[in-house]
């Protein structure tokens, strides 16, 4: 059997991340900001239509600031609505231990390209993936197949070849159905079991 590839999403896998990070600054330049403005930020129908690829950066930061007022640049917004994130060490270490056995990573996420910049900048990690796919750049976000498809087409891989580790249930079984291996990621420790219990890691 060929060795799998291992699929990581990003957003509460390999980074954390906080939509109030985001609130408090932006909110401080806007005059119409609402008080559950990081939630506004995080679940907007807006959001949703930008990290699917329908919203253009300028769009979405001109539909966002019409709505609260805010009175910056696009620049200044960017740099307020991507820095939201913080490494899990634990995962990005588990990760490398990965790359170090040979196993060839790739990355698959619902997110948007201001996050995408914002990651490739400041987290040395992110470059040592053998390949991305992002919602933004498909047009299609999980858990719908069109995303799936495209993660197979990128790696060249399909069914048990792939091992995949999403914190959400829904991609997960999406995942699933294609006869992805997925694994549900619930802390580091657990998914470092699955993947002991899948052959790619060695027991401590």
């Amino acid at each position: 059997m060929s060795q799998p590839v291992i699929i990581f999403d990003l957003g509460k896998v390999l980074v954390d991340f906080d939509y109030t990070i985001a609130a408090k600054k932006i909110a401080a330049r806007s005059s119409n900001a609402p008080k559950d403005l990081h939630a506004f930020l995080g679940s907007s129908p807006l959001l949703v239509e930008y990290e699917s690829g329908r919203l253009t950066r300028q769009k979405f930061y001109e539909a966002v600031g019409n709505a609260i007022g805010f009175a910056g640049n696009l620049e200044e917004f960017g740099s307020f609505f991507a820095d939201i994130f913080s490494e899990m060490t634990a995962m990005t270490s588990l990760h490398a231990e990965l790359r170090q056995r040979g196993f060839k990573t790739y990355i698959f996420s619902n997110t948007n390209d201001l996050a995408i910049e914002h990651v490739r900048r400041n987290f040395p990690f992110f470059k040592n993936f053998d390949g991305y796919i992002f919602s933004c750049e498909v047009g299609a976000m999980k858990p719908l197949p069109e995303i799936y498809a495209a993660m197979e087409k990128k790696c060249g891989r399909r069914g048990a070849d792939l091992i995949y580790i999403d914190d959400r249930l829904e991609n997960i079984e999406a995942g699933a159905a294609r006869g992805w291996r997925a694994i549900l990621h619930e802390s580091p420790e657990k998914t470092r079991a699955a993947l002991v219990a899948a052959g790619v890691l060695p027991l401590r």
